[in-house]
């Protein structure tokens, strides 16, 4: 059998399912170069396509994929396989090339009692051009130039894109740009074509077997993203959510019942997520909600209620949360320890059904707009929220207000004794807005403390914040001061 590489004319990528198809034909001969018209593209594209097929799941088999957001997948696949009575080896193919081979679960569920599975492993050596040629060193190999001259030895290296040939000549030297093709006898052992998993199975049972396998997998993730559109009097907002499921794990899962869990499940170790570029993103239509939300144990699963085919790869979004009217207030907030001298400009909403929501609404990134008095919607701030329960609140951090400013110092400073001190701050704050503003002023403190004197009221948040709620007119210059009693 007789395997080509083409420098000139193919990708490694196309020269690999060329040869693949070949494995399975028999034979395979490529022509010499498209330049020559004895490769049309035509031909070419036909071969892809009916290699590209193979690799698809058969019709017949049934697939289920749960997505976790911790860069993990449990993958659940029912398929109809022909396995040979006694002792062999069953090869499972278009698994994920980030299975975690511990994690595989199999069993028949047409005869389950008799069938047994021997031994495992994980074959994931994919054929590639380079790996070919390296399987053959110091095997006897055939090159061609472009002018057809034909040359004969033992390969003895293709380090730096170089063919280092010992001829009857002596020692030769080809470079990559010089050669038509490379002649082998024979594919060598040990390549396989797509990671698969290998059993040595004993089959006591018939040989048409429905076999249940589930693994999990890394190279998939989810997360949640908003869209609010605030209203022109910022009382009121419209939230739409959708959610990303992002599948980089090496397969293509067709037609597949979809669920995500929103939740932090833990594991063992953590993998690392590997530097993937995604190359394709794929978006669904946005019309009644397409994911079906339940309790499960102590998380909140979401399951698309139709079957969809997330490719290898690509970035599948999906409608999570229909426009919805929310009631939402603004806030401004000086605290700073946080922000400094900044007051910083809060969204705040309930998730609730009183306000138009109520609904459990997994972690993801809030991105917020407001239209202009032209009709334009115009990006003020975005955020992220974790998971949050129905009933809770919801706080967005857009940005930092222009026209209100705050100065915090320190007073004075005075020790009382060995194992306390008082101290007095000051912060001035100042509205260059047009209407009336409500601000939060937050201020840290530690250790064990009391506040002796104050200008404005407080609420004691915890056990080392407090927070005093002050109202600036428009034009107006308020001084809020308080004096602490620290003692340790």
């Amino acid at each position: 059998m007789l395997y080509y590489i083409y420098q000139d004319v193919i990708s490694k990528q196309l020269f690999v399912l060329l040869c693949l198809k070949a494995v399975q034909g028999g034979t395979y001969l490529f022509m010499r170069n498209m330049q020559e018209g004895r490769c049309p593209v035509k031909r070419l594209m036909c071969l892809f396509a009916a290699v590209v097929s193979m690799s698809a799941f058969a019709a017949d088999n049934k697939v289920a994929v749960t997505v976790y957001n911790n860069n993990r997948a449990l993958v659940r696949e029912i398929r109809a396989l022909s396995i040979k009575q006694g002792i062999s080896s069953l090869y499972f193919r278009d698994v994920a090339a980030r299975i975690d081979p511990t994690s595989v679960y199999c069993v028949s569920r047409t005869s389950p009692d008799r069938l047994s599975i021997i031994e495992q492993n994980f074959e994931y050596d994919l054929i590639s051009a380079d790996k070919v040629m390296n399987k053959y060193l110091d095997k006897e190999v055939t090159l061609v130039s472009k002018e057809g001259q034909v040359y004969k030895g033992v390969l003895l290296s293709t380090a730096g894109g170089n063919l280092v040939l010992k001829t009857g000549s002596g020692i030769e030297i080809f470079s990559g740009d010089v050669l038509e093709r490379f002649t082998l006898p024979e594919l060598p052992e040990g390549l396989i074509t797509r990671p698969t998993l290998v059993w040595q199975v004993d089959n006591r049972g018939p040989a048409g077997q429905d076999l249940e396998i589930s693994y999990l997998t890394g190279g998939m993730d989810w997360h949640a993203e908003y869209i609010a559109v605030v209203a022109g009097n910022e009382k009121k907002l419209d939230l739409a959510g959708w959610v990303s499921v992002k599948n980089s794990s090496g397969t293509t899962y067709r037609n597949a019942t979809v669920k995500l869990i929103a939740g932090d499940v833990h594991m063992v170790k953590k993998e690392q997520p590997r530097d993937i570029r995604i190359t394709s993103a794929s978006y669904e239509e946005k019309a009644a909600p397409q994911l079906e939300e339940k309790e499960f144990f102590e998380y909140h699963m979401y399951t698309l209620n139709r079957k969809s085919t997330l490719k290898n790869n690509q970035v599948k979004q999906i409608s999570l949360l229909p426009s919805t009217t929310v009631s939402s207030r603004k806030t401004y907030t000086f605290d700073h320890t946080r922000f400094g001298e900044k007051i910083a400009v809060h969204l705040v909403f309930r998730n609730e059904k009183a306000a138009g929501l109520g609904i459990p609404l997994p972690k993801g990134k809030v991105r917020v707009y407001k239209k202009d008095t032209d009709g334009s919607q115009e990006f003020i701030g975005e955020d992220s929220i974790d998971h949050t329960p129905k009933d809770e609140e919801v706080k967005l951090l857009l940005g930092n207000a222009f026209d209100i400013t705050g100065t915090r110092k320190a007073v004075s400073t005075r020790k009382v004794s060995i194992r306390s001190r008082r101290e007095t701050y000051e912060i001035v704050l100042k509205n260059h807005k047009k209407s009336t503003v409500d601000i939060a002023v937050v201020e840290h403190i530690w250790g064990d403390w009391s506040i002796e004197d104050y200008s404005h009221r407080f609420t004691k948040q915890d056990r080392n914040t407090v927070q005093f709620d002050v109202r600036v007119k428009p034009g107006q210059t308020v001084t809020l001061s308080y004096t602490s009693l620290i003692t340790w």
